[in-house]
């Protein structure tokens, strides 16, 4: 919107004229990060606008409201309103703060991309907002409830970006196995149709739901020959007992039942896993976070997101009895990111000799790639006559610790 109303996009650290921070919510940490982004911005270039959006205000109105280093505070509704909003402060208006809050039956606001600086494959939003009230988060309140985009505006976009060259898409949401909920379709029809879009070769999914996969669902997504055999299903504790108290909907034996229906669902093909985990949470025992350390080994993950619990205001778990003290937190973090990268190097010590497709990404030299295959393995190959953007064939050879090396077919 910025660049079609005749802004230059200038890299951080650059003089601009206006500075946007699109804040997350997530974590204390995170409000704190965006806080401090922008009060560096203003520090060093006074004269210019400083924009406060995203999940903090919106989930904190009235806190970012009080943060003066921002001329314009606004949440994660009516985004279209920023550049205009933009343009008064340009001209002189007075500071403005206009978070819209979430209401009932809102839709979903359309933000079309046409292309992505510096990726070679494209994320293509599909659903907004999130209806579950786990204990630890505070995503309901900052994104609001369910709402997805219409599907023709989905294939529209997902054919203009295939024309411009985009191999590879990522069906990203905040509550991605929600699709649908709201407009009588779901996520397996949409990718079906997304497969369909000429010039699209992978398609990939962001984080999913173990309860909301259903024994047809995985049955028709391993149909898909252009779905990349990669899940990311979200975790958050390998101890039922801790789930419990996070409020999550599934057991960690239910969980294990998801991933073994995926696995028979593609047979011979190969298949894999990603994940994320919570240490520390409240109530959480020694003996609590060893199941889920074991449960880690049990499963075989290919990447596990490992994150100390972070003791959010505004969540039901802020309250709990028993908080875990920050430096347990850590250690435990410590101990479970180690467990995690040896079990990522048993999992590719398992593919070496494989053959796959790698989407050729950061150019290292003229002839030398970083990329991922479909399984999401990072790989580095040397692929003279390339060029970022393309697939190519290549086999799997040792892990180094960052990517694995590989080379061309």
């Amino acid at each position: 919107m910025f660049r079609g109303a005749g802004f230059t996009i200038v890299p951080e650290g650059e003089e601009a004229d206006v500075f946007v921070v699109n804040s997350c919510t997530v974590t204390n940490f995170g409000d704190q990060k965006s806080r401090k982004w922008l009060r560096r911005a203003k520090r060093e270039n006074p004269g210019a606008v400083t924009v406060l959006t995203g999940c903090y205000p919106q989930a904190f109105p009235e806190e970012a409201a009080q943060f003066m280093e921002a001329d314009l505070v606004c949440g994660n509704g009516d985004r279209k309103a920023i550049l205009d909003n933009v343009l008064k402060l340009l001209d002189g208006h007075e500071r403005i703060v206009a978070v819209t809050p979430h209401q009932r039956g809102e839709l979903f606001e359309e933000l079309p991309v046409e292309r992505f600086e510096t990726h070679t494959r494209a994320f293509i939003k599909v659903e907004d907002g999130c209806n579950r009230q786990c204990a630890y988060c505070v995503i309901p309140r900052a994104r609001g409830p369910v709402r997805s985009r219409a599907e023709d505006s989905i294939l529209k976009e997902l054919r203009q970006l295939a024309a411009s060259g985009y191999r590879e898409v990522v069906l990203s949401a905040i509550s991605l196995p929600s699709y649908g909920l709201d407009t009588g379709t779901n996520l397996v029809e949409l990718v079906e149709k997304c497969a369909q879009v000429e010039g699209i070769e992978r398609i990939r999914l962001g984080s999913l739901d173990p309860d909301m996969l259903t024994p047809e669902f995985i049955t028709r997504l391993a149909a898909v020959e252009k779905l990349c055999p990669q899940f990311h299903l979200s975790l958050q504790s390998g101890c039922t007992s801790t789930l419990r108290r996070m409020r999550r909907v599934y057991t960690a034996e239910q969980y294990a039942q998801v991933v073994d229906q995926i696995r028979a669902a593609y047979g011979e093909r190969p298949v894999s896993f990603t994940t994320d985990c919570i240490c520390g949470f409240p109530g959480e025992t020694q003996a609590d976070f060893e199941e889920s350390c074991a449960f880690l080994k049990k499963i075989g993950f290919l990447k596990v997101h490992v994150f100390p619990y972070s003791r959010r205001s505004g969540t039901p778990a802020y309250d709990f009895p028993a908080q875990v003290h920050e430096r347990e937190k850590q250690a435990r973090s410590r101990e479970m990111n180690a467990l995690a990268e040896e079990v990522r190097r048993e999992v590719l010590a398992a593919h070496v000799g494989t053959e796959d497709e790698v989407l050729l990404e950061t150019p290292l030299s003229e002839t030398l790639f970083t990329g991922y295959t479909r399984l999401y393995i990072p790989v580095v190959v040397s692929a003279p006559g390339h060029k970022s953007g393309e697939i190519v064939h290549v086999r799997l050879g040792e892990y180094d610790g960052e990517r694995v090396r590989a080379a061309l077919c």
